[in-house]
């Protein structure tokens, strides 16, 4: 698959993750998530993102850095998230559907994030979503896997 389409297809199943319905703009471009977000994103997208996923309510809270209540409320209340919040959540989105392609099931892909992994220092890829830059530490392990050079 050409990279252009595969990325046009990401972005549209970005979209079915978190919710069309809440999602105000086209996401055409890995880049939109920042305007998007900016505006705001619905609460309830994290509902849409974790039924896709299959996550729970600790899980999903300890990948954003915030507490379980805090997302009860926020979709309880309908509240805008924060523009921080809403770029982490398209991050982890986007990873997740990566690492799913790359491993070709969500069940390979949770397997595998939960698993010590020697070239991020024996931590499981899982520790470090929660944390700053570790979306993209975990990303750039999933590109080393899907082209052959994983170490």
């Amino acid at each position: 698959m050409k990279e252009k389409e595969r990325v046009k297809d990401h972005l549209n199943e970005l979209q079915e993750v978190l919710g069309k319905e809440y999602l105000k703009e086209n996401v055409a471009s890995p880049y939109d998530y920042i305007s998007i977000a900016t505006e705001g994103l619905n609460a309830n997208v994290i509902k849409n993102f974790r039924g896709y996923f299959d996550l729970s309510l600790n899980e999903t809270a300890d990948m954003l850095n915030v507490s379980e209540p805090s997302i009860y409320r926020w979709t309880k209340a309908n509240k805008t998230l924060e523009r921080n919040v809403s770029i982490k959540l398209f991050e982890i989105s986007e990873l997740f559907l990566l690492g799913t392609e790359i491993f070709g099931s969500k069940d390979n892909f949770f397997k595998w994030l939960n698993l010590p992994n020697t070239a991020l220092g024996g931590m499981e890829p899982q520790e470090l979503i929660e944390i700053p830059e570790g979306v993209s530490k975990v990303r750039d392990i999933l590109g080393r896997i899907e082209h052959g050079v994983y170490s």
